[in-house]
């Protein structure tokens, strides 16, 4: 047989190879060969959170509530991960540095229970009390993966402390935004760095008050050692004079970290700051309670411009101008706060901040402080600007007669789908469709699992119209104390866009 013979042999088994090998690892779903198809969603098959260390305070008492919803199934057989042979997993462990005290000297103490999900659509709760809980990270994987939340909220019920502290655990990142922070004398405000990596990361924090950048001590950045957590005081960072209200910017030199700012005032009470979104020309507060008794607007300009904002509030009839408020000069660099008197007058409502120049928008981060009570009978919260909700949006640990989901619209009527699970002990899930008109917010306090024990998770999908915003507040009075703590939603990016991909034998020419 001659060699050019030979070689076209040759050269047909190793294309019969190259194509059979194409196609028995192709992924499922993937376009036929010669077809072209635009990127396809497909759900998230692994993904990771970090709680910090929930208290300082003896008699603190905290809840772990896991949930992941259904809806957003992997395909793969029920037990198994990406690789058919693993179960997917959704598991918090403690972080086991040595930082993981949470200042106390002691040693950790996990959960009771390990809140670990083992199907979606039913949450699983776990507790832990006293100062010696350690901050948390964890990951879901698989079938578990996809809209994975977890709920960390503590009630401390006496001392200087005192209040209902509720938090979203977040994802790691390298940047974060927490306007509504402060350095003053009443005020205990501490950065939680939690790294859940095995690798040690490098933290920068800089605080911006009303006069621009306070200078820190610090030059060489914030050690956070591999799966530890470090809290940082934030009078602690700088020589500067105390300061009411100042923003707080946390980036990574190398590595990430979760985030979040502790808050404990001498007369007001506790809660966390979570992140603000991302700097955006236009800004969404919401979820401010019915019965709010102050609530103070901090806004910061991270650009090189000033920013000049229209201010709206957004209650059930419409939007409206607060009074001596429908604007707000924001300084670059410079953290601008004012004080909105008898804002809500009884009715649940939104904040909006929106350009004065819509073609000119500067972008801006922004949170509320919010007050429920008056006297030594106060208590504080925190309300981060939110993004919208683009797919699906879950809050977890909502409780009976106790939970209201406000929802609003700023630009167009927006038609929602809101899903209560089953409950952590019993109940039969429930849904809602609800229609939220342009420029108004919507309560939501009674849809609740039927035959419910324990706690449960709202999810909300967006089904048409403009762009939905939403926050959930929990209230939970003790003592004469009207305790509250209010979460934003934020999209659980549940799915990710993959772009198709076909067998293209032209590479082998």
């Amino acid at each position: 047989m001659k060699r050019t013979t030979l070689s076209l042999i040759a050269g047909a088994t190793a294309l019969a190879a190259v194509t059979g090998l194409a196609a028995l690892t192709a992924p499922e779903g993937t376009a036929v060969p010669g077809a072209t198809k635009a990127t396809t969603r497909l759900p998230v098959e692994r993904v990771g959170l970090a709680c910090p260390v929930p208290s300082s305070s003896e008699v603190a008492e905290t809840v772990y509530t896991s949930y992941t919803p259904t809806g957003t199934e992997t395909g793969k057989t029920p037990g198994t991960g990406k690789d058919g042979a693993q179960r997917p997993t959704a598991l918090l462990k403690p972080a086991t540095g040595a930082t993981a005290t949470g200042g106390t000297g002691k040693k950790p103490t996990a959960p009771k229970a390990p809140a670990t999900v083992t199907a979606p659509g039913k949450p699983v709760t776990a507790e832990a009390n006293g100062a010696s809980v350690p901050a948390l990270t964890g990951s879901a994987t698989g079938a578990l993966a996809p809209g994975w939340t977890v709920q960390q909220t503590t009630v401390v019920p006496a001392g200087g402390s005192r209040g209902l502290l509720g938090l979203t655990c977040g994802a790691p990142d390298t940047d974060f935004w927490f306007p509504a922070a402060s350095t003053a004398k009443a005020r205990h405000d501490y950065v939680h760095l939690t790294n859940p990596d095995d690798a040690a990361a490098v933290a920068d924090i800089t605080l911006y008050g009303p006069e621009g950048v306070l200078k820190s001590q610090f030059t060489e950045g914030i050690p956070v050692p591999a799966r530890s957590t470090v809290p940082v005081l934030l009078p602690t960072l700088t020589h500067e004079a105390a300061q009411r209200d100042v923003t707080v910017h946390v980036t990574t030199r190398s590595g990430r970290v979760g985030a979040a700012v502790g808050v404990a005032d001498d007369k007001l009470g506790s809660d966390w700051i979570s992140a603000s979104a991302d700097p955006s020309g236009s800004v969404v507060l919401p979820g401010i309670p019915a019965d709010a008794t102050s609530v103070r607007l901090v806004v910061f300009a991270p650009g090189q411009e000033d920013a000049d904002l229209k201010v709206k509030l957004s209650t059930a009839n419409g939007a409206i101008v607060p009074a001596g408020a429908d604007t707000l000069h924001v300084k670059s660099g410079m953290t601008t706060s004012i004080d909105l008197p008898d804002l809500t007058r009884g009715s649940a409502a939104s904040l909006f901040l929106s350009p004065e120049n819509a073609k000119r928008p500067v972008p801006v981060v922004a949170a509320l402080q919010v007050v429920r009570g008056k006297g030594d009978k106060s208590e504080i919260a925190f309300i981060p600007a939110a993004g919208a909700i683009s797919a699906r949006a879950t809050v977890a640990d909502n409780r009976a007669k106790a939970s209201t989901l406000s929802l609003t619209a700023p630009d167009a009527d927006a038609k929602v789908r809101i899903t209560a699970s089953a409950g952590s002990g019993a109940g039969t899930p429930a849904s809602r469709t609800v229609t939220v008109r342009a420029g108004t917010t919507t309560p939501v306090t009674d849809l609740v699992p039927q035959g419910l024990k324990g706690s449960y998770a709202l999810t909300v999908e967006p089904v048409s119209g403009g762009k939905v915003y939403a926050a959930r507040t929990l209230a939970v009075p003790q003592d004469g104390v009207p305790m509250f703590t209010v979460q934003t939603l934020a999209d659980d990016r549940g799915t990710v866009e993959v772009p198709s991909a076909r067998q293209d034998l032209g590479v082998l020419d």
